[in-house]
């Protein structure tokens, strides 16, 4: 694919190379679908690694593309390194208590990952790289978009510019805004936020330390609260080699008595040598645009949703919309999909990235200068006793932050119009196949999950083969790409299904028998429930 200064055409443009971007790109560039990423940056932005946590679910996806162990072997901490959260008077204070297994990084059984720290630049850099080995794809750095036409049926056609500053223009049949909190795609279709914005500042920095390294007197933690009235925040490692970030709550970092060095120096509890790599104030928002869609034009991540980083949501969020718009999106270019597989977008993405917000705000209400109190550095059995009353409340208002799994692998979408209605579950998420849910993770063979049977299309499973012919044949009639696989009984008494049918991200479509499903007879399940899952 080469781009001139004349006008050109792309099945799909996408504005914006963060993570968002770039998992749009990879999963619309597996399936052959041709796109233009367009970035103003040249490099990831090293100074400012806001994201830290990639949970279960996107490393679920990882899996599903091939990318797992090449993004586990780039990260600077691996799992085995800790899956703790610590509680601290200050880093090289007291310790109050400890989270063991946060974040998805213990090995639960819900799932065949486990959740990896990695700083956004690090998966930024390893996405970059896979995209432009991948034929399909078109990464442009330095590129920006200026501009869109959405007037008219057809196609959109946007103004981009290139590094020189010239204008090229390009018509593209869809287009996908991951262009962040100033996004030009939400401006050019005219959507906004709406929400709120935190009274409290915030300052993050990132400093080195090599001395701290070895310093700590307590187990490695990924992220370590400090409970302490000069540097009331968290701190973490980014790296093993010295490198660490920290969050100051209620810290203006652009005032004019901003001290980056003693902020440091209280998180640590003493002085020590360290150098200041970055500063970066900010505020938590707490904002949904009021529409992710204008016709051939979508929303996805930061451009769509803003909510507060405590329990590691935003990334994770963003990632699952590049996910469901992705699949989508290579359907519709593909022929097989009606229209209203493109409405199902908004439909089951808003109400999560509305939980999200919802309980990332409900973490932010307790912060550590909220968990502060007297006596938590007091030696002796006044402090133990300040320090054991800490614990409990820490437990009582932050453990929820931490083991979040129904959130991030059991959350149910409903009023889809392209999936089965079934108000009532049949069982457990973590066992039972019910629609909107993700498939249950099981293991079909030491190495093989559940999970992994779905390649791209749509997946029947049943121990029936009489069952799944029949099934196969309705989805053929249907125009929709489906492979049908057999299972054991026991795995489907375990699914709580005859049938089940699920999509190509992993979430289940449609199971037989129910109640409802019953009602209008096999034949007529099957076919209904494969125009259906077209979106027609």
């Amino acid at each position: 694919m080469t781009l001139t200064s004349s006008t050109r055409d792309t099945p799909v443009l996408i504005a914006g190379a963060g993570p968002v971007g770039l998992a749009l790109a990879v999963e619309l560039g597996l399936r052959g679908v041709e796109c233009l990423v367009v970035e103003p940056r040249p490099q990831p932005t090293r100074l400012r690694p806001r994201a830290k946590t990639l949970n279960t679910r996107t490393m679920e996806h990882a899996r599903r593309w091939g990318l797992a162990e090449l993004l586990r072997a780039a990260a600077p901490l691996p799992v085995s390194w800790s899956q703790d959260v610590s509680f601290c008077t200050s880093f090289l204070g007291d310790e109050i208590t400890r989270f063991t297994g946060v974040l998805g990084l213990a090995d639960d059984g819900d799932s065949p990952e486990r959740g990896q720290q990695m700083p956004q630049y690090v998966l930024e850099e390893v996405l970059r790289d896979v995209v432009t080995k991948l034929p399909a794809v078109d990464l442009r750095l330095g590129w920006r978009l200026h501009s869109l036409d959405t007037t008219g049926p057809g196609p959109v056609r946007a103004t981009l510019c290139d590094p020189a500053g010239n204008a090229v223009r390009v018509t593209a049949e869809y287009v996908a805004g991951a262009d962040g909190a100033r996004s030009v795609v939400r401006e050019q279709i005219g959507a906004r936020y709406v929400g709120s914005t935190a009274l409290r500042p915030n300052t993050g920095v990132v400093f080195r330390s090599q001395e701290l390294v070895t310093a700590a007197p307590h187990p490695p933690a990924v992220q370590t609260w400090l409970l302490n009235r000069q540097t009331p925040g968290m701190m973490g490692p980014i790296d093993r080699h010295g490198l660490w970030w920290l969050i100051a709550f209620g810290v203006d970092g652009r005032s004019a008595d901003f001290d980056a060095r003693r902020l440091i120096s209280g998180a640590l509890g003493r002085e020590l040598p360290v150098e200041v790599v970055s500063t970066d104030p900010w505020t938590a928002r707490m904002e949904l645009v009021d529409r992710c869609r204008s016709e051939r034009v979508f929303l996805i991540g930061d451009a769509a949703h803003l909510n507060p980083p405590f329990g590691g949501h935003g990334l994770n969020t963003g990632i699952g919309d590049a996910v469901d718009l992705g699949w989508k999106l290579a359907a519709s270019l593909a022929g097989w999909a009606g229209p209203r597989l493109l409405d199902s977008y908004e439909a089951e993405r808003r109400p999560l990235q509305r939980r999200v917000i919802d309980e990332a705000s409900t973490n932010m209400a307790t912060l550590a200068p909220e968990l502060l109190d007297d006596g938590l550095d007091e030696p002796g059995p006044e402090g133990d006793r300040a320090r054991a009353a800490a614990a409990r409340r820490i437990t009582q208002t932050k453990r929820a932050e931490y083991f979040s799994i129904d959130l991030v692998l059991g959350h149910r979408y409903e009023d889809s119009p392209v999936l089965q209605a079934s108000p009532h579950a049949s069982g457990p998420w973590t066992s039972c196949a019910a629609s909107g849910r993700r498939l249950p993770h099981l293991w079909v063979s030491p190495q093989v999950s559940t999970l992994d049977l779905v390649t791209g299309t749509h997946l029947v499973l049943t121990a029936d083969g009489g069952l799944g012919a029949r099934a196969g044949r309705a989805a053929a009639a249907a125009g929709l790409p489906a492979t049908v696989t057999r299972l054991e009984q026991p795995l489907m008494r375990r699914l709580g299904a005859e049938l089940v049918i699920v999509r190509p991200d992993q979430v289940v479509s449609a199971v037989w028998p129910t109640p409802a499903a019953e009602q209008h007879g096999e034949t007529g399940f099957l076919d209904t429930t494969m125009a259906m899952l077209c979106g027609r």
